[in-house]
């Protein structure tokens, strides 16, 4: 008897699931895959935004008429790279993107700018925008322009001991004075690693990086201290950075270039 009851819930059970299955059966729309997005300012690559279709892929392009609006002033802060205002879902695919590009005007006044990208219409318009009554789901997308100090951004990086170049080196600042640049190990050691370090801005273009502990080497030879400039019309960074405790306490120079 008791075998037979387990038989009999679980036959209940799997009935009950079946049951329970939802078919999404349309209407079919198309959408923002996200409804919002942020970068600094000072970001340097393509940023793709992804406008989707929820429905079954079909043999014929969708194209989707989008206007912008905002904060942002497009051409100061941002450009949109190809067909502005058009994006196209291909044949027998399921996305197409906006290519947004921001432009990077710091200025040492941290605010934020917004742009809002609304569907205005697609064809075929067999399609609705975004889901749902009253206010559509998807239909809009708001992307953050968030802005960066003057020296912030992502650079290649080349010292005076080694021609070797490293790129996506990130310089960041939540005050515009004091600033921390991800890695100033270029070549300089026989087995180079990630060593990060704090420098400030005077406001004249140069820089003081002040003493401090680098807690990737041995503790006794862990101090640096140094200097260094801006070239205000390149807005190239130069850090000259002395290693006190170690014989004679050499000064490497580390170049960063903005990417």
């Amino acid at each position: 008897m008791k075998k037979l009851i387990h038989i009999l819930i679980f036959s209940i059970s799997v009935f009950a699931c079946r049951e329970n299955e939802i078919f999404f059966e349309g209407p079919y729309f198309v959408r923002f895959t996200e409804e919002s997005g942020s970068e600094l300012e000072s970001y340097t690559d393509i940023i793709p935004l992804s406008v989707h279709l929820v429905a079954p892929q079909v043999d014929e392009r969708i194209t989707i008429n989008y206007s912008i609006s905002g904060t942002a002033v497009e051409g100061k802060d941002f450009e949109i790279l190809g067909n502005r205002g058009t994006v196209v879902i291909p044949r027998n695919d399921s996305f197409g993107f906006i290519d947004l590009k921001l432009i990077n005007n710091s200025n040492n006044i941290l605010e934020t700018q917004e742009i809002i990208f609304t569907i205005t219409s697609v064809s075929p318009s067999n399609y609705e925008i975004g889901y749902g009554p009253g206010i559509r789901i998807g239909n809009k997308m708001t992307f953050t322009i968030v802005d960066d100090c003057i020296l912030g951004g992502t650079y290649s990086a080349i010292s005076d001991v080694s021609s070797t170049t490293y790129d996506g080196i990130r310089i960041s600042s939540s005050d515009c004075i004091t600033y921390r640049v991800s890695n100033w190990d270029i070549n300089i050691f026989e087995y180079p690693t990630t060593r990060d370090l704090l420098f400030t801005d005077n406001g004249d273009n140069t820089l003081n990086i002040p003493q401090q502990e680098e807690d990737t080497l041995p503790v006794e030879l862990a101090t640096i201290t140094g200097d260094g400039f801006v070239n205000p019309e390149t807005r190239e960074v130069t850090l000259n950075i002395q290693l006190i405790d170690f014989t004679d306490s050499p000064i490497i120079s580390v170049k960063y270039t903005p990417q």
